[in-house]
């Protein structure tokens, strides 16, 4: 059955690729480019990761603490881990692209946190957003490092100010620490830094910073001393109390200053070594460059004088004392105390003017105009002593002997206590060579002369002739009242009654004459005791004149 011709011409499907970009994929083409944009800006911002190793991690916290410098954000904390030897914290820092050109062998680390350091209380606002760690990058760029040492303490200057660093030797830091001030005319212009403990075996070397403008009022002439702490005397004018600041009382500090000469010398270039001196008074002491070297013997009690102790001239100082020992003399057999001090001549106004071309010379002209040395007490109520040097009248001459490089200066006791002691033991002396015995042996011999003599026959007799004549003489006058006529008949009986009373009486003179004349031992002994009697009165007034002219010399002893 033949095909209609309609199906005989049905017509063919043709597929042909289209060239257009489906819709569907602009989602994760879009999504694609957005995920390796934010993969490079992340990797842009990024910088090195770096690690710092502390002694403890306290307050920091993995993927929240922060890495900071002036307050902005520069790293995050990724990890927390201990280190190998268990005795360290390796605090792992992720820090940000600007980070990297801060990161240099001279960058500090610190945990910051609440904490008092160097007198001022930091990191308060710790307290709320929590630990963080600090940076401090060099002034100057250095060379790149990701692994650091960190700090447990904050450096002294949290940023970089302009100023310099001084470097002060001493024998002891005292009370200075870390973060103590620095005063010039009372003005804290700086901080201590630190020290050095590379030759601590010998002094200390503090590093001293001190801010501009006040750098420049630094030169090689300044003094530098130790203004740590309260500085208490007693003197003549009473007690005299020092303190630089309360803020030196109790953290320690240091002061400087220029003499007047040298102010207009040369500013001293930074890292100049200066001495540290203990007070401000040795530190002007240091101005007197020329120093002569003594040395003394003394036989008697140096309790109160020590290193340090003051060499005086007419009670002002002009040295100070170096040493005191004891010193066995085996010549003589003999232990006495050695004192050794320095005099610095430039205190004695005119002294710049030189007349001897050595201090041999000097020190031996000194000595024929009978320079000596002694010790006299500087306070009653602490004993200390001090050493006088004082020019004695009639002093004895000697010759100039060294003791090594110290010229030895003759000792004298004409002053202080051992002055007044020596008085009082001449005085002694010579009390005690009164012959107190014999002259009490001579009064006994005197009495008991005189109590023979009171009852001894011969005396009785005379006071028995005596009163006869007297009965007589009597007799005589009675008679002579009855009448002149009657007396006259025996005036022969009165002669020879008188010639009998003179007999006795000259009987009892010579009894006396031969037991107290002049050449009886009784005699002899009453003279000696006169005159020893004599002597002691005029030791005695003596004293009373020279105590009634000059009262002081009962406790300055007798002047010459």
């Amino acid at each position: 059955m033949p095909e209609p011709a309609d199906a005989q011409r049905a017509p063919q499907a043709i597929t042909r690729r289209s060239r257009r970009v489906s819709i569907i994929w602009i989602v994760p083409i879009v999504a694609v480019v957005i995920g390796v944009w934010l993969a490079w800006d992340t990797l842009s911002k990024e910088g090195p990761t770096i690690t710092v190793t502390f002694d403890s991690a306290e307050g920091l916290q993995a993927g929240q603490s922060q890495l900071k410098y002036k307050d902005i954000v520069f790293g995050t904390v990724k990890s927390l881990t201990l280190s190998k030897d268990m005795n360290h914290v390796l605090v792992t820092i992720a820090t940000t692209r600007e980070a990297e050109s801060l990161l240099s062998d001279g960058t500090v680390f610190w945990v910051v946190k609440p904490r008092l350091f160097a007198g001022n209380i930091s990191g308060l606002e710790t307290l709320f957003s929590g630990s963080y760690v600090g940076m401090l990058p060099p002034e100057t760029p250095g060379k790149a490092r990701r692994r650091f040492a960190g700090q447990e303490d904050p450096p002294i200057l949290a940023a970089h100010t302009p100023g310099r660093t001084f470097l002060l030797r001493s024998q002891r830091i005292g009370s200075v620490s870390v973060g103590s001030p620095i005063f010039f005319r009372d003005l804290s212009v700086g901080e201590v830094l630190g020290w050095d403990i590379g030759d601590m075996a010998h002094n200390v070397t503090i590093h001293a910073f001190i801010r501009a403008p006040y750098d420049s009022y630094v030169h090689d002439e300044t003094r530098f001393w130790n203004a740590s702490g309260l500085s208490i005397k007693l003197g003549a004018s009473g007690i005299e109390v020092q303190a630089e600041s309360l803020r030196a009382l109790l953290l320690g500090g240091v002061a400087f200053e220029t003499p007047a000469a040298e102010v207009h010398a040369p500013v001293a270039a930074e890292n100049h070594l200066f001495p540290l001196f203990v007070s401000r008074e040795e530190a002007d002491s240091a101005s007197y460059t020329r120093t002569i070297s003594g040395v003394s013997f003394f036989n008697g009690s140096v309790a109160g004088l020590a290193n340090g102790s003051e060499v005086t001239m007419h009670g002002m100082k002009i040295g100070h004392v170096t040493d005191v020992r004891l010193f066995a003399d085996q010549a003589a057999g003999t232990i006495a105390a050695l004192v050794q001090y320095e005099v610095q001549p430039e205190r004695i106004v005119g002294i710049g003017q030189r007349r001897y071309k050595t201090d041999k010379e000097a020190v031996a002209a000194l000595l024929d105009r009978g320079l000596r040395a002694s010790l006299h007490t500087a306070n009653l109520l602490t004993g200390q002593q001090t050493v006088a040097l004082e020019f004695v009248a009639n002093a004895p001459a000697v010759t100039v002997t060294m003791k090594g490089e110290d010229f030895v200066i003759p000792s004298t006791d004409s002053g202080g206590f051992a002055g007044l002691a020596a008085s009082a033991t001449e005085v002694l002396d010579k009390v005690n060579k009164m012959p107190f015995a014999q002259i009490g042996t001579n009064l006994n011999g005197i009495l008991q002369s005189v109590n023979k003599a009171t009852t001894g026959p011969e005396l009785k007799d005379a006071v028995d002739n005596l009163a006869t004549t007297l009965a007589a003489a009597h007799d005589l006058v009675k008679k002579i009242d009855t009448g002149a006529g009657p007396a006259a008949k025996h005036l022969p009986e009165i002669a020879v009654e008188l010639q009998r009373a003179l007999a006795s009486v000259n009987k009892v003179l010579v009894s006396v004459d031969s037991g107290y004349g002049d050449n009886t031992k009784f005699y002899r002994d009453l003279d000696r005791l006169l005159v020893q009697s004599d002597e002691a009165v005029r030791g005695v007034r003596s004293l009373a004149d020279l105590l009634a002219q000059h009262p002081e010399a009962l406790i300055k002893g007798r002047g010459q």
